[in-house]
């Protein structure tokens, strides 16, 4: 027996206010019908002592050591920088010093 009918897909759109084509409603119920189909052997198989999972292989977050390493002093870090002013980088303005008018 059908999981899903045409009358179901009907109600379904009605609700989402989506027109559909009488082509469209008896396309829809049998896909829908194969999806619930699908779930409905998938929900068989599941037992109480199957751990429920959210993905099938386990994973497991990789981190390095947060550890400080060498660092560039201030002179070497300004050296490649196309202006610099009392140890920090100069760009170009680009709002006014009046922009509330």
């Amino acid at each position: 027996m059908s999981a899903i009918s045409k009358d179901e897909v009907i109600r379904v759109a009605a609700l989402a206010r989506v027109a559909l084509s009488d082509e469209e409603v008896t396309r829809l119920a049998g896909e829908l019908d194969a999806v619930a189909s699908a779930f409905a052997r998938v929900n068989s198989v599941v037992t109480p002592d199957l751990p429920a999972t959210s993905h099938p292989v386990p994973l497991t977050n990789v981190m390095r050591e947060d550890t400080p390493g060498p660092t560039l002093n201030i002179e070497e870090l300004l050296a490649g920088a196309p202006a610099a002013e009392d140890s920090a980088f100069m760009v170009p303005r680009i709002l006014g010093e009046d922009s509330a008018s």
